[in-house]
């Protein structure tokens, strides 16, 4: 984490009166707080907003209680911002469809309003089920096969329709599943810390010998954070860097021998994760995604790599650190 006082970078745009330029970032989950250090490293100022309780305050930095479903509420919390960002994610994922289209459209509300440019994290819903044996770029039609990806096509079309409008200047960054330090809620977050500890496998839908592209978290704020600095990326989606290209059962094992242990993946299939979802709702929302693990699912980030010169964390490195992450849950539960 990001500490201290930050020496501001020359080449930053910066106020009037030559202070920093404010980024607003909606969301301190997996990877909205991690933005947030991301450019406090940068000298820049930081806001950040969500709706539940605020964290500690620091040089450079400030929190703000906003429920962004409240377009007045969320304007104000955006007031005064240079780049807002949106890595708001609901933790209701069977109740998208309620809440996340007032969210992201109170964020993108707010950011026009502001005068804003916007950068919004995103996901690879919108694209459906990927042609056979080929790594997908940002101009693969998006073609969702699920009800999630038509909702988050929908908000995409929306995004960039705004932009092209004149409404907002936007873009996007599209991250693959996520894994790394700090994602308690991804697929290889602390559920599965807790399983490879105790010797248990990780239990998936799908396929887990496919390859699967994952994000690994620290690369998806960085990433983010270029964008919001890059006013050259405004009116297009960018495909992030991507750190494993590999299958997820080869991700389980290699984090797994990086513990000294022994990493197991056990496939559930979609009618026993239907069944589920009648006592957790949200393990029968997750069954109609399995596609993305029972096919080659590679996104091809060239793209972005070519235009700002920054790549993923090498695969043994990001391994290494999720490592020493569940390693360092595992102590404090023995605490």
């Amino acid at each position: 984490m990001t500490t201290g006082t930050q020496i501001p970078d020359p080449t930053l745009p910066t106020t009037q009166d030559g202070r920093p330029e404010l980024h607003v970032v909606f969301g301190a989950g997996q990877i909205g707080a991690r933005l947030a250090d991301e450019l406090l490293a940068r000298g820049l100022t930081v806001r950040i907003v969500r709706r539940g309780a605020t964290g500690r305050p620091r040089p450079g930095l400030e929190w703000r209680r906003a429920d962004v479903a409240d377009r007045d509420a969320a304007a104000e919390a955006a007031r005064g911002a240079a780049v807002v960002y949106d890595c708001a994610n609901p933790a209701e994922y069977h109740r998208w469809d309620e809440v996340l289209p007032p969210l992201k459209r109170g964020v993108r509300e707010a950011a026009a309003r502001a005068g804003a440019r916007l950068v919004v994290l995103d996901c690879l819903y919108m694209y459906g089920r990927p042609e056979p044996g080929v790594p997908f770029d940002e101009d693969t039609p998006m073609r969702p096969c699920s009800h999630k990806g038509e909702l988050r096509a929908m908000l995409a079309r929306e995004l960039f329709e705004a932009h092209a409008r004149g409404d907002v200047r936007a873009t996007s960054g599209r991250a693959a599943d996520y894994f790394g330090p700090e994602t308690p809620t991804a697929l290889l977050g602390t559920r599965f810390a807790a399983r490879v500890v105790a010797g248990k496998p990780l239990e998936m839908g799908g396929d887990p010998d496919q390859p699967h592209g994952y994000s690994y978290a620290p690369d998806v704020a960085r990433g983010l954070a270029v964008l919001g600095t890059s006013p050259a990326a405004d009116g297009k989606p960018w495909h992030l860097p991507v750190a494993w290209t590999g299958t997820t059962r080869g991700l389980v094992e290699a984090i797994a021998a990086a513990l000294g242990r022994r990493g197991t993946v056990r496939a559930i299939p979609d009618w026993v994760l239907r069944a589920l979802g009648l006592v957790d709702p949200l393990l029968g929302a997750a069954a109609e995604m399995t596609y993305q693990w029972k096919v080659r699912y590679v996104l091809d980030d060239r793209r972005f790599r070519a235009v700002f010169g920054m790549g993923p964390t090498a695969p043994e490195q990001a391994v290494a650190e999720t490592a020493a992450w569940i390693r360092s849950l595992a102590a404090s539960r023995a605490a």
